[in-house]
């Protein structure tokens, strides 16, 4: 694995450094994407429970496949990876951390700066009046869960059907369209609108270096592709920006 010398160069001198990450670093730390056949439970598939339309038709069944979920992602610990970003950060003069799961293994790692583009499994969101909890319970003891003023909690996901929320997904282009230097983690660059912020960047003139187990459709567009997992490239690379710096 040879990092190239002009990568650890943007990545030192970076004034506004943004990092985006997809399922790839995360299934590192062995968490299924829950599509396709890791996600078969119970003969459903996640594009039938992660719906409007399948929770209010049975929200016990969609809150007992995401206490299913919410197991399987307590048991996955921070990687690497998680670990370098989080150093990052902390030696970064501007930051922001946007990413496309919903695990919270960042934030484990101890990110700070996060935009979560499609929520986080350990928030419950109240139907009714919006607000939003944190609860590490595993498993959940009562489903599916109620919220204080007797509505009921959805998980505070971005489900199939559903549009980004505003706020995030303005921050995520606003960022990378200020950033200097972004590095493309683990994603495979096809959902949208995540897949168009390397875009913006780019157009923008900043730097954007993909890191990846494989080629992307953005590979082409990036200013370096490093490919390999990002378990060993990331604290690779943090090294040897710390010591640049």
């Amino acid at each position: 694995m040879a990092i190239p010398d002009q990568v650890v160069q943007k990545v030192a001198e970076s004034k506004f450094l943004t990092v985006l990450t997809g399922a790839g670093i995360s299934a590192e730390s062995g968490v299924p994407t829950f599509r396709g056949q890791d996600g078969l439970w119970k003969n459903y598939r996640a594009e039938e429970l992660a719906t409007p339309e399948a929770f209010q038709k049975d929200p016990k069944l969609v809150w007992e496949w995401y206490d299913w979920r919410r197991g399987i992602v307590g048991d996955a610990n921070p990687n690497p990876g998680h670990e370098a970003i989080s150093r990052l950060e902390k030696s970064a003069p501007n930051f922001y951390l946007i990413t496309q799961n919903v695990d919270g293994l960042h934030e484990r790692a101890g990110s700070c700066k996060i935009v979560e583009l499609h929520g986080n499994i350990w928030k419950m969101r109240c139907v009714k009046e919006g607000t939003i909890k944190t609860d590490l319970t595993v498993p959940l003891e009562n489903l599916p869960p109620h919220c204080e003023c007797g509505a009921l909690l959805r998980p505070h996901i971005v489900w199939f059907g559903e549009s980004l929320w505003p706020d995030s997904i303005e921050t995520a282009f606003l960022v990378a369209e200020e950033c200097d230097c972004m590095l493309v983690v683990g994603t495979s660059a096809v959902v949208q609108p995540a897949a168009s912020l390397p875009l913006v960047t780019k157009r923008a003139g900043g730097f954007v270096v993909e890191i990846n187990a494989e080629p992307t459709p953005i590979s082409d567009m990036t200013d370096s592709s490093i490919l390999g997992k990002s378990g060993e490239i990331l604290p690779e690379l943090e090294y040897l920006v710390s010591k640049r710096k």
